[in-house]
């Protein structure tokens, strides 16, 4: 009995151990709070190269040359695709998203969708030639055309030995003019991260 009773108690503590070391806490944390705990491309990453190559592409000479050419009129931009060609996932969406959002957030320049949401757009607007009322149904024809896309890549180039990597990521835009086919604003940003396990 007192031999059952030892064991139970052994059984409980190791069962007790195991389990709370399989516990996970999580913290809520200050999305603009740097946290980087892989060494991968992250939100911080995102967020900081979009504003600063926003802010490249603001202060370049193109869109003064627009507006002296358009009556001070605010250019269209739209944001084409920006392709991963680095060795890791990277969503670029939420790149383009921050990248837009600070277009938006300058007010000098106008933004168009494009891509799906473009199509997307479109699909309602069609819908609505025959479900809507006439007084509320938006018309084919009216679209804002953009004057510039941008586009771009994301790259990567990972040096590595035995237990330290420094990942060297470069961001590449370039915006060009839709009528012309003129590049008219090139940029970059680069980021190196020294990993040791």
């Amino acid at each position: 009995m007192q031999m059952k009773r030892i064991a139970l108690a052994a059984i409980l503590a190791v069962s007790g151990l195991f389990i709370s070391s399989c516990g996970r806490q999580v913290t809520r944390v200050s999305t603009d709070e740097t946290i980087d705990i892989s060494g991968r491309w992250n939100n911080t990453d995102s967020r900081e190269v979009a504003q600063q190559m926003t802010r490249q592409i603001m202060e370049g000479p193109w869109i003064y040359n627009f507006q002296d050419e358009n009556e001070g009129k605010r250019p269209v931009v739209i944001v084409g695709m920006v392709y991963n060609k680095s060795h890791e996932h990277i969503e670029a969406e939420t790149f383009v998203k921050d990248i837009e959002q600070a277009f938006i957030q300058t007010q000098r320049v106008r933004l168009v969708q494009g891509g799906k949401k473009r199509e997307e757009l479109r699909g309602e607007r069609a819908d609505q030639q025959t479900n809507a009322s006439v007084s509320s149904m938006k018309k084919f024809g009216l679209e804002q055309g953009a004057d510039f896309m941008l586009q771009g890549s994301i790259n990567s180039i990972v040096d590595a030995h035995k237990k330290q990597k420094v990942v060297y990521y470069q961001v590449n835009l370039e915006l060009t003019n839709i009528q012309t086919n003129e590049v008219v604003w090139v940029g970059d940003k680069k980021i190196a991260k020294y990993v040791k396990r």
